[in-house]
């Protein structure tokens, strides 16, 4: 894929956030525009500027923010083929937001319990201007869309079992769960008779510890989660 211009960058603090982001993105052999990268640095703005009052990540560092925020999130990108997702307990906006703000045609939808992140989730999607976002607030297992999704995606959400126990009512049949996971989840699978599919090696660059993706399609879990 062709390289990531960043033009001419000077070396204040957002330039070098930057020149981080765009860096780790080609690492990651993605190929992003530099309208999605500016909207991807506005998020990033954003978030700090949000976390300094409402907490609403642990993450204070802006560099750190990059790497653990938008090129996690990022990582994710090569397995989102469907046309609508949900991000469950998105927080601030994680990975729900940079994948909207990438993927224009994607119709996202970000869910939390927590009123101060879904307020924090709107801002950016007016401030942003990201129209294929829509932001819930409220509990998972209550949430009765008109519609079910493709894709379901955690980051930090809870054990897959839960994760998938909470939303299934959510899940289009052909549909699949992916779950964000630090190292190999080998407990966590063991507690669900779920079968994933596909356990993936996620590479986040400038990230010196491991990260998995866990796909589990409905159909490989619908029969022993469904319900009773």
């Amino acid at each position: 894929m062709s390289a990531v211009l960043v033009s001419q960058p000077t070396r204040d603090g957002s330039d070098k956030l930057l020149e981080k982001l765009a860096q780790g993105i080609e690492q990651a052999g993605l190929a992003l525009s530099d309208s999605t990268l500016k909207k991807l640095m506005d998020y990033l703005a954003l978030l700090q500027k949000w976390n300094r009052v409402h907490n609403l990540t642990a993450v204070r560092d802006a560099e750190d923010m990059v790497t653990l925020h938008l090129l996690d999130s990022l990582s994710v990108l090569p397995h989102i083929n469907a046309n609508n997702l949900l991000d469950v307990g998105s927080g601030g906006g994680l990975p729900g937001i940079p994948l909207a703000i990438c993927l224009p045609d994607l119709q996202v939808t970000v869910i939390d319990s927590s009123q101060k992140k879904a307020s924090f989730m709107r801002q950016a999607k007016a401030e942003l201007n990201i129209t294929n976002l829509q932001v819930v607030s409220g509990r998972v297992e209550q949430y009765k869309p008109a519609h079910q999704f493709e894709i379901i995606i955690s980051r930090a959400f809870s054990e897959i079992s839960l994760f998938l126990n909470l939303t299934k009512h959510l899940l289009a049949e052909n549909g699949k769960w992916l779950a964000m996971k630090g190292m190999y989840p080998e407990e966590e699978l063991a507690k669900t008779q779920a079968k994933a599919t596909e356990i993936i090696p996620l590479v986040v660059p400038g990230l010196d510890a491991q990260r998995h993706l866990v796909v589990i399609p409905f159909n490989q879990a619908f029969h022993h989660i469904g319900a009773a």
